[in-house]
């Protein structure tokens, strides 16, 4: 990966992180708070017959997980023609 100048590597690199602070605090949100910290609150819910709190801490988490490995693949793709270093 070859960046025309030092400024758009350290661009590149801080929109990357942004990118990753962004989906870990989804993720972060989902899996931990919706999980565990607001079980109770959620299970007041149901989806699918499942109480909701229950659902996010079994299911709901790996779902979200799964999708935003493919947010991340899809913005990084974005991000690298941006900056002109994706593959051709």
């Amino acid at each position: 990966m070859a960046f025309e100048s030092k400024e758009k590597a350290k661009a590149y690199w801080s929109e990357n992180l942004r990118l990753m602070a962004i989906l870990l605090a989804v993720w972060f949100s989902v899996s931990f708070l919706f999980g565990i910290i607001l079980v109770d609150l959620l299970n007041a819910f149901t989806i699918g017959g499942a109480k909701l709190g229950f659902w996010f801490s079994q299911q709901g988490s790996i779902y979200v997980f799964v999708v935003l490995i493919f947010v991340y693949v899809w913005r990084m793709n974005v991000l690298d023609k941006k900056y002109n270093v994706d593959e051709e």
